[in-house]
């Protein structure tokens, strides 16, 4: 499988896309005015201490105050079997109103819920995740050679005993690292550690005093392996940043990153644009003729599975499983691609057969490894929905592009003119009981008019003969459908 990384910079935006096999999988966006909070360390005060909730609200300098839950506020000097036993400790014990901490942002802050925060604070490198406040040594899940496990474990500990207190978990890059790599990473995060505690010291609260990588640096250091062919940069002063940052952690790895100098854009290449635009879609559709529906709310994320056009060749049941083969593809590439995470309930079409259902979850796990997001799925529930979560630190590619509609306010829906007409009638009725006038303007949008003086004419004129007022329309071109005003004259 071939994949290749473009990265198209400008002034004020860096956008990130990840294709394999020449299909676009995970597209990244990061623009200078609302760079993501995820990484960075803050300085912080706390405002409000919740023991109904276990948690607390601490203000970091930012619109909304950020939430700190019990379970994220790991007292310092906490140990490696304290730290895993489950028990959470009473918030009013871990903090106080008023009382200054340092902090890390895990969780942007999304729609109406402020940034996600914790004391448990944690610096990556390439191979490396320094802990500075738990001496322990952990290992990326996702290595399951259990021969690598106990020497990266091995490697670490004897460096460790180095060093002045925290741990520190090797990321899935640090497979296959020599021992001279590993040190090095640890040196680094134990300089950079000293800078932040510094910089944390003299600090007021509201500050920060740690700030994550660029973009384009953060993707050399998470996604770029042995599996990635290419990585073209369009703009030669990241190209060269990237290349010294490869130079320095990965230099195996320096021939893959390439500046890229054509005439024709980077994300041209792969039609790469028309991708984006589609991702803003609701419906996707399938090769076969089927179609998924996407749709995002504060609480989850649903998707819906249809046949569409597609009628197969054999019989019902068939028809209904290639479906979900080929949707199972399309729901595993679009949560990359859209950055979809939280809770996500997928409907997929009815199926009798269990063995067909056990193929689909088959699928669709098989699909979602590849994705580097964290993924849990269930067994098919009583209903036939799957449900599943991805873990979420920031907001979706539609958050990030869109904004809630100014006309339907995100309902994503307007009432009928028809409608509309019905609550006119009403308030017609209220005004002119309330107020002692000659006449009612009606102010009101043109389709509003039209259908009231065509369609709802008869209507109008009882209206008037029993209010005993002559009722004037206006057209207000800037209205909506669902807006209106009734005024005495």
């Amino acid at each position: 499988m071939s994949e290749e990384i473009l990265i198209n910079v400008t002034p004020r935006e860096t956008r990130v896309a990840l294709v394999e096999n020449g299909v676009l999988q995970e597209v990244y966006i990061e623009r200078a005015q609302r760079r993501g909070l995820v990484g960075k360390i803050y300085r912080g005060k706390v405002c409000r201490v919740l023991p109904g909730m276990q948690a607390a609200f601490v203000d970091i300098g930012l619109e909304r105050a950020a939430f700190l839950h019990a379970s994220d506020a790991v007292p310092r000097g906490t140990d490696e079997e304290a730290a895993g036993d489950g028990t959470i400790a009473d918030i009013t014990q871990l903090l106080r109103e008023g009382q200054e901490i340092s902090v890390q942002v895990i969780k942007d802050p999304l729609g109406t819920k402020g940034a996600r925060l914790t004391t448990q604070i944690t610096i990556p490198s390439r191979y490396l995740v320094f802990i500075p406040y738990i001496a322990n040594v952990g290992i990326s899940q996702k290595i399951e050679d259990e021969q690598e496990r106990v020497r990266l474990r091995d490697i670490i500990q004897l460096f460790m005993s180095d060093q002045h207190g925290g741990g520190y978990i090797a990321r899935t890059a640090a497979e296959g690292a020599t021992a001279e790599a590993l040190r090095a990473d640890m040196l680094f995060l134990s300089k950079l550690w000293q800078s932040v505690s510094e910089a944390e010291a003299g600090a007021s609260a509201g500050t920060v005093v740690y700030d994550d990588l660029p973009l384009t640096i953060r993707v050399m250091r998470d996604m770029l392996d042995s599996g990635i062919e290419k990585v073209r940069i369009d703009s030669r002063e990241s190209f060269q940043r990237a290349q010294e940052f490869c130079n320095q952690f990965m230099p195996e790895l320096e021939t893959v990153v390439e500046y890229y100098p054509g005439d024709r854009p980077i994300f041209d290449i792969y039609s790469i644009e028309d991708e984006i635009q589609k991702v803003l879609d609701r419906n996707v559709q399938l090769k076969s003729g089927g179609y998924l529906v996407l749709d995002q709310t504060e609480a989850m994320t649903t998707v819906d599975v249809n046949t569409g056009g597609y009628v197969g060749n054999r019989n019902l049941e068939e028809t209904i499983f290639k479906t979900n083969l080929e949707a199972a593809q399309a729901i595993a590439r679009q949560l990359r691609l859209r950055n979809l995470g939280g809770i996500i309930i997928i409907d997929f079409i009815d199926m009798s057969d269990e063995e067909h259902k056990r193929q689909v979850l088959r699928a669709l796990q098989k699909f979602l490894d590849k994705d580097h997001a964290r993924t849990q799925i269930t067994e098919v529930s009583s209903l036939g929905l799957v449900e599943m979560t991805r873990k979420r630190t920031r907001e979706s590619l539609e958050h990030v592009m869109c904004e809630t509609c100014p006309t339907c306010g995100g309902r994503a829906s307007l009432k009928t003119a028809e409608t509309a007409c019905y609550e006119i009638f009403r308030e017609i009725l209220r005004e002119s009981r309330q107020f002692d006038t000659q006449q009612l303007l009606v102010l009101a949008s043109q389709e509003v008019v039209d259908l009231l003086l065509d369609e709802e004419s008869t209507s109008l004129a009882e209206l008037e003969a029993f209010i005993g007022k002559p009722i004037k329309f206006q057209v207000e071109s800037l209205y909506t459908q669902e807006q209106y005003d009734v005024v005495p004259v």
